[in-house]
């Protein structure tokens, strides 16, 4: 009898287990299936978005001579910070170069390359550049300040910036180019 205990209280406690495993899968995979990140690009209603200047940095070209985020007026703007030994970074340059290609008359492009002089160096990144055929202007953050100013402690992660100078959205990660150019639809409205 009291072997049939034990065993009758074993098989509830499987039993249960099984059950609560079983919801376990179940919620996990309508979770995964229901996810979508957020993405402020689908706000329409900039209105209730608060407006937020985009502060300035300083940059260099290629030439080491600094450029500052001001020095761009007059356009909508795409910064996207990115180093080279970064694959999801390499993985959405092809995107940034069409969409620089298509738009390069109406958006400002400032692909910043966080430069560190040594892992990272600007003859390097040149290097790469040329190599993969870019187009699109690059910039050194050789002080690390323009990724200070942005807060940008993971790569890639790219900034747009409306005909205003405000921030419209920060996008961390890896774009695809239909991602990419919704963004730049919106700033050019």
């Amino acid at each position: 009898m009291k072997k049939m205990k034990q065993s009758t209280k074993l098989i509830i406690l499987a039993s249960s287990l099984a059950v609560i495993i079983a919801a376990a899968v179940l919620a996990y995979n309508f979770l995964v299936k229901n996810y979508t990140p957020y993405d402020d690009s689908s706000q329409s209603d900039s209105s209730q978005k608060e407006s937020v200047s985009a502060p300035d940095f300083t940059v260099y070209d290629s030439e080491g001579s600094p450029l500052h985020l001001s020095d761009f007026n007059g356009k909508p703007k795409v910064v996207n910070f990115w180093a080279t030994w970064c694959g999801p970074c390499k993985s959405e340059l092809p995107a940034f170069d069409n969409m620089y290609k298509k738009y390069k008359d109406k958006i400002d492009f400032l692909m910043v390359n966080l430069t560190d002089g040594y892992k990272e160096t600007v003859t390097g990144v040149q290097k790469f550049i040329e190599q993969n055929g870019y187009t699109f202007p690059v910039y050194f953050d050789t002080s690390g300040s323009a990724a200070y100013t942005y807060n940008v402690y993971s790569i890639p992660q790219t900034v747009f910036i409306d005909n205003s100078g405000n921030i419209y959205g920060i996008y961390p990660g890896a774009m695809d180019e239909q991602r990419l150019e919704g963004y730049i639809n919106d700033i050019l409205q």
